[in-house]
Formats: structure tokens, C-alpha cells, sequence
């Protein structure tokens, strides 16, 4: 007979948010699955519980999963666990859980923490509704396909971004969104620096680029406002310069977007306009 695999939430820095099921489910597992067992050992310790700690992060999570997988089906029980927040999201625990779904072995939630869902409570009256982006990719071409396709998105937009890749994010989302969009920065959630603050992209960005970025950051920028966005005159200009001196539309848009810091995106779209319908 099968076992259990337990999706435990911990807490993203104050331990005291830790929940009494939580610790009754750790307390009770055979085995917990970390995605870094020293960060792991120190939870468990702190709360007197020791049990048995295997490894399971993005790099080795195939091959550990299936000896996860193996086990739990022999019987034995497992508390998934991530760093922080709630794992499976944005987390290799997410591949264990289907793993264990197509299996048929039972999966149960013990919900608490999650950084998204707490920035966005500390942000206000912003709406009912967003979108979780997570974590963008570290490939350049990748992240601003990525940002690209949320141009026109209304909702705000939740991301996870760390210190050391922050500077480069802003100028993504400079580049792509614009610098008049507000973003809301939650820094060390729950913890003895906690910080949320709001600024435009702009000025986010020349802020970052003054100030050394520390601790993770939840990312909320606030979306489009529901008509779709228009080039720059001036980024529509030069490119309309550089297509009239043979550069053929995409190249003219690209040029353009990378002089200007706009999206590329509605800047071509407006160079196949015109070729589709010429001035008399």
C-alpha cells in the first residue's frame, strides 16, 4: 500500500508563522524531501523535530524524484518542502506532485506562507486579480519574449526576482512596459527589514542602479490600462526614418525600440500599417 506525499508550506521568515498542522505533518512524516536540507535542518530544528532529509531542487530532480516516487509507493510518507512559501510554486516540486498524480498515490496540501500572495495584500487597492509570472528566465532572449507577451495584460503581474538579476529586470521591464508603470517592491517579507514600497518603473530603475539590491524581491507591476498601447511619437519617427532609408521593418522597429527604450512590438506592428496602407 502506498503512501502519502504532503505539500507543507513553511514560513518565508518569520518562524513564527508556521502552522500547528504543519508541524504535526512534519513531526509525523517518515521522510521530508528539501530543496535545501540545510535550510530545511534549521526549521526542523528549531522546532525540535528530527527526521530523515533528502535533497530535492531543480538540478537533480528527475532522478531524485523517481527515488522519492519509489519510496513513498513502498509505503512510507513525505513532507514536501520548499525554502520558503509554498512549494510547487515556481518550484521543482511541482514535477513530484504530477509525478505522484499519474501515479495514483494520494497528494495532500497543508497550506500557509506564500510570498505572492502576501505582496500582494501589502500593495492596497490595486484590484482583485492578478497573474503570477514567477521567476523570468536568466536567457536575455527568453525574459523579454517573455515580458513581450504581457505588453497589453491588464491584471498586475507578479514576479519572484533575486538581487543579483534585479538591475537587468528593470531595465526589461523599462524597456518593455514603459517608465510611467507603477511597481510595487516587496522586500524580506515577514522578516526584520520587511519593506514594501511603490515607484515607476523609471524611477525603480535609477533608483537600482544608485543602491546595491539585497534580500528577494516580489515584483508587482500594475498592468496596461485596457487599450493597447501605441508607440512613442518619437520611437514611431525614427523607425519610420530608418524604414525610409531601406531598413526593412523589422530591423527598422528593432533599431527604434533600442534607441528609445520602447516596446518593439507596437512600433512594427505600425511599420506593417503603413506598408499595408500607403499615404497617397
Amino acid at each position: 500500500m502506498s503512501g502519502t506525499l504532503y505539500i507543507v508550506s513553511t514560513p518565508i521568515g518569520n518562524l513564527g508563522d508556521i502552522t500547528l498542522r504543519a508541524l504535526d505533518v512534519l513531526r509525523a512524516a517518515d521522510f521530508i524531501a528539501a530543496e535545501d536540507t540545510r535550510v530545511a535542518h534549521r526549521l526542523l530544528s528549531h522546532f525540535d523535530i528530527h527526521k530523515p532529509l533528502v535533497s530535492y531542487y531543480e538540478h537533480n530532480k528527475l532522478a531524485r524524484g523517481d527515488e522519492i516516487l519509489a519510496r513513498i509507493q513502498s509505503g512510507e510518507s513525505c513532507a514536501l518542502t520548499t525554502d520558503a512559501g509554498t512549494p510547487a510554486i515556481s518550484d521543482p516540486g511541482a514535477l513530484l506532485v504530477s509525478q505522484c498524480r499519474e501515479a495514483g498515490i494520494p497528494v495532500q496540501t497543508v497550506p500557509g506562507a506564500c510570498a505572492a500572495v502576501a505582496a500582494f495584500s501589502l500593495c492596497g487597492n490595486i484590484g482583485a486579480r492578478f497573474t503570477f509570472e514567477g521567476f523570468l528566465s536568466m536567457n536575455k532572449v527568453s525574459r523579454r519574449e517573455h515580458l513581450a507577451s504581457l505588453v497589453h495584460e491588464t491584471r498586475p503581474m507578479i514576479f519572484y526576482e533575486a538581487p543579483h538579476k534585479l538591475r537587468a529586470t528593470l531595465d526589461d521591464f523599462v524597456r518593455t512596459f514603459g517608465e510611467d508603470r507603477v511597481v510595487y517592491f516587496a522586500r524580506e517579507l515577514t522578516k526584520l527589514h520587511e519593506e514594501c514600497v511603490a515607484r515607476t518603473l523609471g524611477e525603480a530603475a535609477a533608483f537600482y542602479r544608485e543602491h546595491e539590491p539585497r534580500g528577494e524581491y516580489v515584483l508587482i507591476v500594475t498592468g496596461a490600462d485596457g487599450t493597447p498601447a501605441a508607440p512613442a511619437v518619437d520611437a514611431l519617427a525614427l523607425a519610420r526614418r530608418y524604414a525610409a532609408e531601406g531598413a526593412s521593418p523589422s530591423d527598422a522597429a528593432r533599431r527604434a525600440a533600442r534607441e528609445t527604450n520602447m516596446p518593439r512590438s507596437p512600433i512594427y506592428r505600425a511599420l506593417l500599417a503603413d506598408a499595408a496602407d500607403p499615404e497617397p
